[in-house]
């Protein structure tokens, strides 16, 4: 089976349910900015080989994947995408970043003012992360049913994510662990 499937190229691409949709859609954008994030964070893990930091990265990607899934698929086929054996993002993967979040912090992480990226390769490839979680989040917002004014899984995923990749790069900059991946 080819990777080139040639239906694309009339500048449309699938979803999930065998829908297809303009690749200038905002859903099309805010799946983009998910697998640009999952790429990023994949960019920092390869710089964190043999590290606790790796691990968890490698989880969160896994939930990314899951969010990809929830987001290519339309409103109207939200009920069989719940149905699916697709995995979900849920409030379980919020938890767990709030636990990571909470370790940090419990850490006696220090800082002061504003972070300035690039201390090391690796602590500067999660501010890139946290920047695109950022967009990923604004993009998944602009999605979300204007009906509805409440947080969806995904926002606050994406939300507490943002403040996640932000505390590890200042842990990694600190660390005796990471200092030697500079």
């Amino acid at each position: 089976m080819s990777i080139t499937t040639r239906t694309g190229d009339n500048g449309e691409t699938g979803l999930l349910f065998s829908k297809r949709t303009s690749k200038g859609d905002p859903r099309i954008a805010a799946c983009g900015d998910i697998d640009e994030l999952n790429a990023a964070i994949g960019l920092a893990r390869a710089h964190l080989q043999g590290t606790r930091e790796n691990s968890r990265l490698e989880a969160i990607q896994k939930s990314l994947i899951a969010l990809m899934g929830e987001l290519a698929t339309l409103p109207e086929d939200s009920a069989r995408y719940a149905a699916s054996k697709f995995d979900k993002l849920t409030a379980d993967n919020t938890h767990q970043i709030d636990s990571w979040i909470a370790e940090h912090e419990a850490s006696g992480l220090t800082f002061e003012g504003w972070a300035l990226p690039g201390r090391t390769v690796a602590s500067a490839n999660l501010d890139m992360a946290r920047t695109i979680c950022r967009r990923a989040e604004r993009s998944t917002v602009a999605i979300r049913s204007p009906e509805t004014n409440e947080s969806s899984q995904a926002v606050i995923y994406l939300n507490r994510l943002s403040d996640l990749l932000w505390l590890m790069a200042r842990s990694v900059e600190q660390s005796p662990e990471t200092s030697r991946l500079a």
